[in-house]
Formats: structure tokens, C-alpha cells, sequence
């Protein structure tokens, strides 16, 4: 196993595999003390997210003798060697390698042939493989199968209930036979019986559209505490039709070993700590929420579909995984700065003007996007906008910010006082209608509403700027370089 500061990659085989690996780094600590699922963790885990602290393992929650790992993601170091690597950037690029290889023309040489072909056989590898017994299955309850014995947490205190809140939801089209894996959460309403939050634009809302049209029920199979790349791919926007479980062993650099459910015509990953069997019936809903939600609202209470568990499967003495939403920057965060990163390449692939994008925390994903661009020619901004908008899972960001490729997205203050400098606003704000997200409460009407594109950008006479623009203020770099030099000398 690599130390700190080496650039050798990270493997995972499961979740305690990751603990003793966070343990050794001092990033994990346990908490032997007494601790309430409702409410009190929740307290905790805020507090220690927000001071940029360590993953925590409560091996003492009244009431249950499973122990509870929370804040597994809540830095970007832990976040990038849950994906294998020192940085996130450095995940990027083994995406932005990949997307080469798929895009790229045969080569000339026999010799870059061979390599391209060591490539594909190594893409292949990562496609999950089906095992006969696993970890997950040492444990099998199919006649009373129970909730009650996990630590499920109740977040917030106008919260519905307790809530299932890092679950890996698996569903397969019912005509296609294609699998998605999702995370969604699930309300516990008894022992047995789950809300299933499944938003309009989720692929496991599609599978489950598509089976009530024909009045199917659709079967449904939760794992929960997977190796930390699988529960990440769960959460990954990718293209459709390509399989999370594929992408989770790409990250990992080893395939998934899957087993089959007990109840179920699904399969599940073999290292999951705990895994629930079931189904959704067609046309049955159930009122749902409030939930404390990653916007730092509560999103309102819905009418959704209902998941019946009919297997409970788990390791011998399983650790169940969680995570806490709320105002940000909460562990969610971090998950979302790893899928900014690491599909930045695809988005550059897509829209080549791009250099580099930022989601701030307080944007919540989808509600603001900061972009740089490489200018070349008027309304390149506005063009931009579209693009992003018309493009996969960004057709749900609310605002954009355009600024020039010189700007440093990451830095909120440079944004904004490039917005505040640049920007006319009747040229330069530009507004649209379409898809936003089912959390957006501000909209009228649910799941649809305005969006805003800002261009912030150096504007030319023939975008309407018949002015000099003036240069931004900056010190000779000479100047820069002998007070460097100087600096002590000043005594300052």
C-alpha cells in the first residue's frame, strides 16, 4: 500500500479494507461513546465535515450493536484516494487517457497498435465478474427480514423519519435487460417496507416508468457499504447505457466481482457489507419527506414509489455507511467535486472552448457553474451557455458564469469581481427556460423554470463594446521578482 506522497495507486477490496487504510493516516476516528441515531450523529458528523476532519466509525449507537461509518468522503484528499490516487486531478487524467483511446484514429506504427490494443484488453478487465459466494451472502435472512437492527439515522429534526442515506440502488430495464445503479435515498417507514426517492430524470425512475407502463413490478436490490470507488460510481453522472459497476472497476483498476440475490434476478457487489432484496409494485405511492436536503432546505413531502424488501443479506458482522446532507459544504460536497474533476476531459471533448469549470459548494451541483473559456470570437460565451445546458446532467444548472481562460475558476472573489467589473447587464445576462432540478424550490413550477448565463468575459466592439476595454492592473514581473529576492531584507 502506497504512503502519503507517493504516486503509487490505492486499491480497495471493501469497506473495512479503506477504514484501516484511513486508520493508518490518522484520518479515521472510532467513537466508543454512546451516540443516538437520531439527531445526535448528525450534530457530530456537521461539526466535523465543517472542520475539515476525519472519517468517524460510532462502534457504540444505542439501541444497535452495528457500528456506523460516517464523513468516509469529507475531504478532497479522502476523496481521491477513495479513487485511487493522491489528487483528483490525477484521476482526471486516467479518464481523459481513456476518452483518448476511444476517440482517437488507428495509429500509423505496428508498435503504438499493440499499445492501443494492451488498452482495450486492459478496458475490458474492468467488467464485472460473477462469483458464486461473497461476503455480503454470510448472513441471509429471507423469512423475517428486520431494519431494525441497523443504526439508521434520522438527520434533521423535521425529517419524515429515519432515512437509508448512502444506498446503492440497483434496477434493470425491464426491456433491455440494461442495469443502473443509483443513489437515492429511502425513507424507513417499518421493519420491511422503504419510500424509494427516485427523481424524474434518475435512470431508476426510467426502469421503474417503463415497467409500470406494462404493469410489471419491478425488482429492486439496495447494497450498502460497497468498496469507496463503487459507492462513488453510483453517484457518477455517466453517459447512458454505460455501466456504473464497469466504471467503478476501471477506478478501482480490479473488476467488481458481483453475486446474484437470493429473492431477486439481480446481481450486487460480493464486498458489500449489507445488501436489502426486493420490489417496487406499479401505481403504488406513498407520501415521502421532509428530508433535510443537500441544498440546505427541506425538501417538501411527495408522493413516491414503495420498496418492499423481501431478503436482507449481510456480512457476519456487517459496518453500516452514511452520510449526512444539509448546508453546504457538507460530505456531499466532495463526491461532487470528484465528478467535477473527473469528467471535466468529457466535458472538453463535448465543448472544446472549455477550460476549466468549478461548482462552488454554495451552488449545491446544480445551481451554479463558474466556466473559463478560450475566447476566439464574438458571443462565444452565449454559445457556450447553450452547450452546457444541452449537455447530459448540466442541463439542470440554473446559472453559468463565462469567464476568460486568464480567470482562475476556483477562486470565488476573482469570479465575482470579474462579474461585478464585466458585465453589463442588459448585453451581457442572458436568460433561458428548460429542466431544473427536483429540489429547485425557488421555480413555479416543479422540475422546470428559468436559467441565467452570465458573460463575464473582455468584450470586443463587435459585441456591442464600442469602448477601449482597459487592461487589468498588474506589476512588472521584474519588479515582482527582486522584492521576492529582497523580502527579508525589508524586515516586514
Amino acid at each position: 500500500m502506497a504512503r502519503p506522497g507517493e504516486d503509487r495507486p490505492h486499491t480497495f477490496r471493501d469497506l473495512p479494507h479503506f477504514l484501516s487504510f484511513l486508520e493508518e493516516r490518522q484520518q479515521l476516528r472510532r467513537v466508543a461513546t454512546p451516540v443516538s441515531a437520531s439527531l445526535e450523529i448528525t450534530e457530530i458528523a456537521d461539526r466535523v465535515v465543517k472542520a475539515g476532519g476525519p472519517a468517524l466509525l460510532f462502534e457504540n449507537v444505542e439501541g444497535c450493536s452495528v457500528p456506523l461509518a460516517i464523513n468516509l468522503f469529507g475531504t478532497e484528499q479522502r476523496m481521491a484516494w477513495a479513487l485511487g490516487e493522491e489528487s483528483l486531478d490525477a484521476v482526471g487524467q486516467r479518464v481523459e487517457k481513456l476518452l483518448t483511446l476511444a476517440q482517437a484514429n488507428l495509429p500509423a506504427s505496428m508498435f503504438d497498435k499493440l499499445k492501443v490494443l494492451g488498452d482495450l484488453a486492459e478496458l475490458a478487465s474492468y467488467v464485472p465478474k460473477n462469483v458464486g459466494h461473497a461476503p455480503c451472502q454470510e448472513v441471509v435472512n429471507a423469512d423475517n427480514p428486520s431494519l431494525a437492527r441497523f443504526p439508521i439515522l434520522k438527520c434533521w429534526p423535521q425529517d419524515g423519519g429515519p432515512y437509508l442515506t448512502l444506498p446503492l440502488v440497483i434496477t434493470k430495464d425491464p426491456a433491455t435487460g440494461k442495469r443502473n445503479v443509483g443513489m437515492y435515498r429511502l425513507q424507513v417507514y417499518d421493519e420491511r417496507t422503504t419510500g424509494m426517492h427516485w427523481h424524474l430524470h434518475k435512470g431508476g425512475a426510467q426502469h421503474y416508468r417503463a415497467a409500470e407502463a406494462s404493469g410489471q413490478r419491478l425488482e429492486v436490490a439496495v447494497a450498502l457499504g460497497c468498496d469507496p470507488a463503487t459507492i462513488y460510481a453510483a453517484t457518477a453522472p455517466l453517459p447512458p447505457g454505460f455501466d456504473e459497476f464497469t466504471f467503478a472497476g476501471f477506478l478501482r483498476r480490479k473488476a467488481l466481482d458481483l453475486v446474484r440475490c437470493r429473492t431477486v434476478g439481480l446481481e450486487v457487489p460480493a464486498n458489500s457489507e449489507i445488501v436489502l432484496e426486493g420490489y417496487v409494485e406499479p401505481g403504488e405511492r406513498r407520501l415521502e419527506g421532509p428530508f433535510g436536503d443537500h441544498t440546505g432546505y427541506y425538501s417538501l413531502p411527495d408522493w413516491y414509489p414503495v420498496f418492499h424488501i423481501t431478503c436482507i443479506t449481510q456480512r457476519q458482522a456487517p459496518i453500516y455507511p452514511a452520510t449526512v446532507v444539509g448546508r453546504p459544504p457538507m460530505e456531499d460536497y466532495y463526491l461532487g467535486k470528484a465528478t467535477e474533476r473527473l469528467f471535466l476531459p468529457m466535458i472538453k471533448m463535448v465543448i472544446p472552448d472549455i477550460v476549466d469549470i468549478h461548482m462552488p459548494a454554495e451552488g449545491v451541483f446544480h445551481n451554479l457553474l463558474l466556466v473559463s473559456i478560450r475566447k476566439e470570437y464574438p458571443a462565444q460565451a452565449q454559445k457556450v451557455m447553450h452547450a452546457i445546458w444541452g449537455f447530459m446532467g448540466l442541463m439542470l444548472t440554473k446559472a453559468i458564469v463565462v469567464v476568460d481562460s486568464d480567470v482562475n475558476v476556483h477562486d470565488v472573489s476573482e469570479v465575482a469581481w470579474r462579474v461585478c467589473n464585466n458585465v453589463d447587464p442588459r448585453r451581457d445576462f442572458i436568460f433561458a427556460d428548460g429542466p431544473l432540478d427536483a429540489l429547485d424550490h425557488a421555480s413555479p413550477y416543479p422540475f422546470r423554470g428559468s436559467k441565467v448565463g452570465i458573460d463575464a468575459t473582455r468584450k470586443s466592439k463587435a459585441e456591442g463594446h464600442p469602448r477601449e476595454w482597459p487592461a487589468d492592473i498588474a506589476m512588472d514581473p521584474a519588479i515582482r521578482q527582486l522584492v521576492d529576492r529582497k523580502w527579508k531584507e525589508y524586515g516586514i
